[in-house]
């Protein structure tokens, strides 16, 4: 009996067991994206299919545009996210070297914007760039994305497990990036040649992987995967009617070895997602809406694909990770390494962090800009580790090789004439932190500019400089028996000048200057008083003295644009003294002259731009010499000693030892980098501005007219002034970067 109740009891287990569902087999998806430049939006679009269609992505893999794609994803982003991050992205300004005029220093802004070619010297030799950008923006951008994942150094580990193909420019072989740091892992991934610099991992130098392995099917399969899903986005190669361009030319040269393995890997893929999109290129970044539509066509013809392998996975939760770049943080200690050249001191001077500072991602971006605007570094990275107390910030930079570089520029002006401008640079110098710049004009006018400059950072930085410069022009002489006279204007100007900046704005500065000035002109007239006589060659000298001044400074400049600025503030407030003089013509007594210049822009409906300007100058003491008087009057940006520019009547028209003058300047953009403008100016010019108190009393007005373009040389303008106080108007040209 007993064994038969035992029986029952098997046959009773089993058929019980026999009724219950087979147990769910859970499949692991690899998706592999493939490189193509812009046409990589596809990309997110897919994945967008593939989240709707409720896959869950276990293994991730790509190449360049498909790497940075596939490891921003990989690190917790949806596909919608990634939709709203590409589309908030200005390419224009991401893949260059441009960085915001605010962060540059104020040496550059006073001294490196008026060339219109750089080239880099190396080993003795005048080279090229090796790309149109080292890709300082790219990292800031990537590094800003995966913050939040910034303590992963294995990709295995990251949300989504990732890898990325990059190629080993020395051997030519294929590298399997896995592990260091995401951002540069994805950047050397998408290195496309001649677009972005390449770059430096462990001491190996990489490109972009799409020239050995530009869909890594096999590499994405290793990792685990049952079932792959693969994106291409590749054309496939042209023939000789479409090889029309040079970017068309290197994409063929750099798919010769891809496109002979691509069949191969198609057979192992079990879903191939291949958007048409022939039509467009690698930088057709202009046309992300319409990628992203095609994208989401191919996307949804695999729709039914996509849920049948969801069906066979088992559902889990979606891994999410807050990423907040506003998020603040309190800086306990900074570490620096890379550096030789430059001290400790001008990189945190140039970043602008301290110890215990509070700050943010996005702020950490600005500091970023500031230190790569210097042009010294190649590439800088920071991580930010969590410690006990606080935020540990690591910076590791490259500083850019190439020490020296010739520039040239030419430039055309109603004042100057004709000038080509020849620059020699060269840093590291004699010491650390220093630059040595040399300028040479050749043409009408041939002038010199020699500047050195050693920044220290936070700590009060040293300079010198050395100017000569000279222009010929007519200019009303009030005690001559002519209106005019031809003016030989010659400025030898030699200083040395103490310099701090705080504030990441304002630069304070001053110091000490020998001046010499000779003015004159081979008119015989005589002139009244007897003060001017002719030397032996009949010329007649307004000046020929030597100056000894000292001179303070305090300047900020936050315009977006040096030409046809759209927002910002410009000050310039400068006191000069001077002591003593040579006193070639007069009695000299000591007397001090102060001067200020106040600039702001402001544009609205995104391209009218108004700009108001006013200057102000006076005399302290008593100033016998004309030549050291305000002479205003004419156009120009680059005016030197007390010449103010002053639309609607001639060059230095109007002199005293005081002036006022102020001017609004209403700017359109009608098309990109073109612009109309009209300019009203007053000023008012006396030996005594402020007497009895009529500020405005005799004031002069001006006005002008005017179209301008921006161009690689510089700007292009011709402008028309005229004056309701005379019958007089002018013309005013100016091609090129003014200097």
């Amino acid at each position: 009996m007993k064994k038969l109740i035992y029986i029952f009891f098997l046959l009773f287990v089993s058929f019980s067991f026999s009724q219950q569902p087979a147990e769910k087999k859970d499949l692991k998806v690899g998706v592999v994206l493939s490189g193509g430049g812009a046409k990589g939006f596809a990309h997110i679009a897919v994945l967008k299919a593939i989240e709707d269609a409720g896959v869950r992505v276990d293994y991730i893999g790509g190449t360049s545009m498909g790497a940075i794609i596939g490891g921003l994803y990989a690190s917790g982003y949806s596909a919608s996210e990634l939709d709203s991050i590409m589309k908030s992205i200005n390419y224009e300004t991401i893949l260059s070297n441009d960085f915001p005029r605010k962060s540059k220093p104020f040496y550059e802004k006073e001294e490196g914007e008026k060339y219109a070619i750089s080239l880099p010297i190396r080993k003795r030799s005048v080279g090229i760039p090796m790309a149109v950008t080292e890709g300082q923006n790219v990292l800031n951008l990537f590094t800003t994305l995966t913050q939040h994942v910034s303590n992963i150094n294995d990709f295995t580990k990251l949300p989504i497990p990732f890898l990325c193909m990059a190629t080993n420019l020395e051997t030519g072989t294929q590298e399997v990036l896995n592990k260091g740091f995401l951002p540069i892992a994805m950047m050397a991934s998408g290195s496309f040649p001649t677009l972005l610099a390449p770059v430096e991992i462990d001491g190996e130098l990489y490109t972009d992987g799409g020239v050995v392995n530009n869909f890594p099917v096999d590499e994405v399969k290793a990792m685990g995967a049952d079932v792959i899903i693969g994106v291409d986005i590749q054309n496939g190669l042209n023939d000789k009617e479409q090889l029309n361009s040079a970017l068309k030319i290197l994409n063929q040269i750099v798919g010769f070895q891809m496109y002979n393995t691509l069949n191969e890997k198609y057979k192992t893929v079990d879903v191939l997602v291949k958007p048409n999109l022939e039509n467009y290129n690698v930088v057709s970044f202009d046309k992300m809406e319409e990628i992203m539509k095609i994208g989401e066509i191919a996307g949804q013809q695999n729709m039914n694909k996509f849920r049948e392998i969801a069906q066979q996975q088992v559902k889990s939760k979606p891994h999410t990770i807050k990423k907040d770049i506003f998020k603040k943080f309190h800086i306990s200690e900074i570490q620096i390494s890379g550096n030789e050249d430059y001290t400790r001191a001008y990189i945190l001077g140039k970043l602008n962090l301290k110890k215990r500072d509070s700050t943010n991602y996005k702020s950490l971006i600005e500091s970023i800009e500031n230190l790569s605007s210097t042009g010294n570094f190649e590439l800088i990275q920071y991580k930010i580790d969590e410690i006990e107390n606080g935020s540990a910030v690591k910076f590791k930079v490259k500083e850019t090789e190439g020490e020296n570089t010739v520039k040239f520029g030419i430039h055309y002006d109603n004042l100057y004439k004709t000038g080509v401008l020849v620059n020699f640079t060269a840093k590291h110098l004699l010491v650390k932190n220093d630059i040595f710049s040399g300028d040479l004009i050749l043409g009408d006018n041939v002038r010199y500019n020699i500047n050195y400059f050693i920044d220290n950072g936070f700590y009060w930085s040293f300079g010198m400089r050395f100017r000569y410069n000279n222009f010929n022009e007519d200019i009303r002489y009030e005690d001559s028996l002519i209106n005019k006279l031809s003016i030989d204007y010659e400025d030898f100007t030699n200083q040395v000048y103490v310099q701090t900046v705080f504030g990441r704005k304002f630069a304070l500065g001053g110091g000490a200057e020998f001046k010499r000035i000779i003015a004159s002109s081979e008119t015989t007239s005589e002139l009244d008083g007897g003060k001017i006589t002719a030397n032996d060659e009949g010329k007649i000298y307004f000046d020929k003295s030597n100056y000894f001044n000292l001179f303070g400074y305090l300047k900020i400049d936050t315009y977006d644009k040096a030409y046809f600025p759209k927002e910002g503030l410009f000050f310039d407030a400068s006191a000069r003294f001077y002591l003593s003089s040579s006193d070639y013509l007069n009695t000299f007594e000591p007397f001090s002259q102060l001067k200020a210049d106040f600039g702001m822009a402001l544009t609205t409906f995104d391209s009218l731009t108004f700009q108001l300007f006013s200057k102000a100058g006076i005399t302290v003491g008593e100033n016998e010499n004309r030549t050291l008087d305000y002479n205003v009057g004419g156009y120009g940006k680059n005016f030197i000693n007390n010449f103010i520019p002053f639309y609607g009547y001639d060059f230095a028209e109007l002199e005293g030892n005081g002036f006022l003058l102020s001017g609004l300047t209403a700017r359109y953009e009608f098309v990109k980098k073109n612009y109309i403008s009209l300019t009203a100016n007053y000023a008012r010019v006396s030996d005594d501005i402020f007497k009895d108190g009529k500020l405005f009393e005799d004031t002069k007005s001006g006005y002008m007219a005017g179209y301008g373009i921006e161009t690689f040389i510089g700007p292009i303008e011709v402008n028309y002034a005229w004056s309701p106080d005379h019958k007089e108007n002018y013309w005013y040209f100016n091609v090129g970067f003014w200097f």
